[in-house]
């Protein structure tokens, strides 16, 4: 899938944002959710930009915490093959986020960027991430977002190979599910 690199970095924050914030499970372990003041430094890591993190509040970390629950249903819609309710919870998530396109200037060129209905860190990230999960959806590639298919694992994913073909959040998914299926062939061919 072929995106300038702000629309990537978008898509790999919304990954992140659901992953720490939604996944009942995570590389075959349950996962850990965390809260409080750990949950406001992980967003701060996830939204760390040239070396800043910057100081999440707690009206931003409601705002993600919302965005990555809405954004859940996207992924897992998608990854269903069912783009109508992708786009319904795109439109939902839409609606909120209300993202703003405006072109900044970053060393005498000009780019998109996509601004919140206020200059709060939360809203900015979540309008963001929500205009760019709208254009993967919009795209040839609707169906590269996705959720993993190891046992265990609900993290999600932006395919962004070739091919098209993922179907794990990570390498560590992938090699678990070879290898089980590995002994499970071994066992087959001994018994």
């Amino acid at each position: 899938m072929r995106f300038d690199s702000h629309v990537v970095d978008l898509l790999t924050v919304a990954v992140e944002l659901v992953n720490v914030q939604t996944c009942e499970y995570a590389g075959g372990r349950p996962a850990l959710v965390p809260s409080g003041r750990e949950l406001r430094d992980e967003l701060g890591r996830i939204l760390a930009r040239d070396g800043r993190q910057p100081a999440v509040g707690q009206r931003d970390v409601h705002v993600l915490v919302r965005f990555a629950r809405d954004a859940r249903r996207i992924f897992e819609a998608a990854a269903d093959d069912d783009l109508d309710a992708a786009s319904t919870a795109t439109n939902s998530l839409l609606s909120w986020a209300r993202p703003i396109p405006r072109l900044d200037q970053h060393d005498s060129t000009w780019d998109m960027h996509f601004h919140g209905p206020s200059d709060r860190l939360g809203d900015g990230w979540a309008a963001g991430c929500a205009a760019a999960l709208t254009m993967a959806l919009g795209s040839a590639g609707a169906g590269r977002l996705g959720v993993c298919a190891a046992a265990e694992c609900d993290r999600v994913y932006v395919d962004r190979s070739k091919n098209g073909t993922r179907s794990f959040c990570g390498l560590t998914c992938q090699n678990r599910v070879k290898n089980i299926r590995h002994r499970q062939s071994r066992s087959l061919r001994v018994t």
